[in-house]
């Protein structure tokens, strides 16, 4: 199967981000942010997500759309960017890590991506939905684009879903710090700290969320 570039439509998402913002409302009791990182009008930003439901895949455009503001585009498996063509218009393209070559060839597209001004990516580094809980495995994508991309920012997002307080889901996202790594770090050390920031911010939202509400704000 052939890469599918992201093909952006300013028209579609403006539709399709009043759709997402409504079905979130719909779907969640509450939506609750802790923000720790503000990009400023030069960062570029590659964040990276946990991926335990379906949802995971269109909360980027919402925190873009309502609350980051930059030229975002997303990573997705290749399998899913077929069933649901649509993504490509609101900045997503595939990936096919069953493949090395086309894998290396999604990961060349993100850098020329990240070249553009107050640029953007949304990457889950599981490469996969895995259960809530489970151990992270990131594989090696993150690390690559950041030893070709030194200078931006890259930031850990944590998402939490639970029923703690009602029989309505409530979702709590949290917007970490950018991680600071040593110069001289190989890519399994750097995958290993990215796997360990994104843990404690997935503890801490397993210790607060749904029983207090103080580091939060409210979002949706």
């Amino acid at each position: 199967m052939d890469f599918i570039p992201a093909q952006e439509s300013s028209l579609f998402i403006k539709v399709f981000r009043i759709y997402v913002r409504l079905l979130f409302k719909r779907r969640f009791k509450n939506v609750w942010i802790k923000q720790e990182y503000v990009p400023g009008d030069q960062s570029r930003t590659i964040y990276y997500l946990n991926h335990h439901s379906w949802w995971d895949g269109i909360i980027p455009l919402l925190l873009n759309e309502y609350l980051l503001k930059q030229k975002a585009r997303a990573l997705m498996e290749d399998k899913q960017m077929r069933q649901y063509s649509f993504f490509k218009r609101i900045g997503a393209f595939s990936i096919d890590r069953n493949d090395p070559r086309k894998t290396v060839t999604s990961l060349r597209y993100a850098v020329q991506s990240m070249k553009r001004d107050k640029s953007s990516l949304f990457i889950y580094p599981e490469g996969k939905i895995t259960p809530t809980g489970s151990s992270m495995d990131f594989e090696g994508g993150l690390a690559w684009l950041h030893s070709k991309l030194p200078e931006v920012d890259i930031v850990p997002v944590g998402i939490y879903m639970h029923t703690i307080r009602n029989d309505k889901p409530e979702l709590h996202v949290q917007i970490g710090k950018p991680v600071r790594l040593h110069k001289e770090f190989k890519n399994k050390e750097m995958t290993r700290v990215y796997e360990d920031e994104l843990n404690q911010i997935l503890g801490q939202l397993r210790s607060t969320a749904g029983f207090t509400d103080e580091p939060f704000r409210k979002f949706l």
